[in-house]
């Protein structure tokens, strides 16, 4: 079994020492779904929800929660985010939405958890704005699809 990063040698929890590592151009994308019936998706198409925009809102609640991911995670580094992008996906055969999350900086660490914690958040907001006309919803999937940048280099999860 590998050595824990965030653990110390009793097994304590621990914050890493990231100042030795190389400042470099880092990318996450994160994906994940909420399903719904089809019902439900027709009126988040068609805007006809209680609450207004549903994928308007999710897109703010996600990038609102990207910049505040260390806050959230009790290891995770504060860094300084270039960009958050959050692409949403009508899908009739899931029926749901799919969610798509883009953390971009240039730091020492990477932004793996911005953008997890981007599709959960617009997850989240997603079903709280639909919970109304749906209580059979779920989340789904939510997985690191891709991360470029720092010493363990390209990932790719397709």
């Amino acid at each position: 079994m590998s050595k824990l990063s965030h653990m110390d040698a009793h097994g304590d929890a621990r914050m890493v020492d990231v100042g030795e590592k190389a400042v470099t151009r880092r990318l996450a994308v994160a994906e994940g779904a909420v399903i719904m019936s089809p019902e439900t998706l027709e009126r988040v198409q068609a805007e006809d929800l209680p609450k207004g925009s549903v994928l308007g809102t999710a897109r703010i609640a996600g990038i609102m929660a990207a910049k505040r991911t260390s806050e959230l995670i009790p290891l995770c580094h504060p860094i300084a985010l270039n960009s958050v992008d959050l692409d949403f996906t009508l899908e009739t055969a899931l029926p749901g939405v799919r969610i798509r999350a883009s953390a971009r900086t240039t730091a020492q660490t990477g932004v793996e958890m911005e953008a997890l914690t981007a599709v959960l958040v617009a997850a989240l907001t997603i079903y709280d704005m639909a919970k109304a006309v749906d209580k059979a919803m779920r989340i789904e999937g939510v997985r690191l699809v891709q991360k470029s940048g720092g010493q363990s280099g390209d990932v790719y999860n397709p």
